[in-house]
């Protein structure tokens, strides 16, 4: 095969990348970090997937938007996801978040749940882990791994699950529902 070939598929593959970074709604900041592509394509292919431009502004930069209690049950349930498949498949990089992303959808989706957690933020949530901002640890009393910053103490952690805030979740019911999104949380 030549180069000609080689680059030929490897420029489909970078299309193929983006155009599934821009349907799941990753900011074109994430496209131009993960693809080959230049800012012009992308802005085009953006345009063609999602039929609008893409947002304008900066990406989220603070770890705290995760310790609030529900974005840190999401970013959880994503981050467990993550994790597991890093360790039992050969999904890398990139391709373990798309993945990783898609199967949170769908566990939203089969528990009736709102999306919290955008690709975006998703992805910068694996930043901040690798940058070591961010990490898991486990609750003294259920067991689960829980996004938590770094630098806190974590020794006797208990969960946003097991301790709720008393105004967690109180901000609506769901549609056609007696229940908040909390006491659906808690439920999965």
């Amino acid at each position: 095969m030549g180069a000609r070939a080689k680059s030929v598929l490897s420029d489909a593959e970078q299309v193929q990348l983006a155009a599934e970074l821009a349907a799941l709604g990753a900011r074109l900041q994430v496209l131009e970090t993960e693809t080959t592509l230049s800012r012009e394509r992308l802005l085009r292919l953006y345009k063609e997937v999602r039929g609008v431009s893409p947002p304008k502004g900066m990406l989220p930069f603070s770890t705290d938007w995760f310790m609030s209690w529900m974005p840190n049950i999401h970013a959880s349930i994503f981050m467990n996801i993550y994790k597991y498949l890093r360790r039992h498949t050969a999904l890398e990089g990139i391709r373990a978040a798309l993945r990783a992303y898609r199967l949170y959808l769908e566990h939203v989706e089969v528990h009736g749940l709102e999306r919290v957690l955008s690709f975006t933020r998703a992805w910068m949530l694996l930043r901040f882990c690798d940058g070591k901002l961010l990490e898991t640890a486990p609750c003294t009393k259920c067991g689960g791994h829980y996004i938590v910053h770094t630098v806190d103490l974590h020794h006797n952690y208990v969960c946003g699950l097991c301790n709720v805030p008393s105004r967690a979740g109180k901000t609506r019911k769901l549609p056609g529902s007696e229940q908040s999104p909390a006491d659906v949380a808690i439920a999965a």
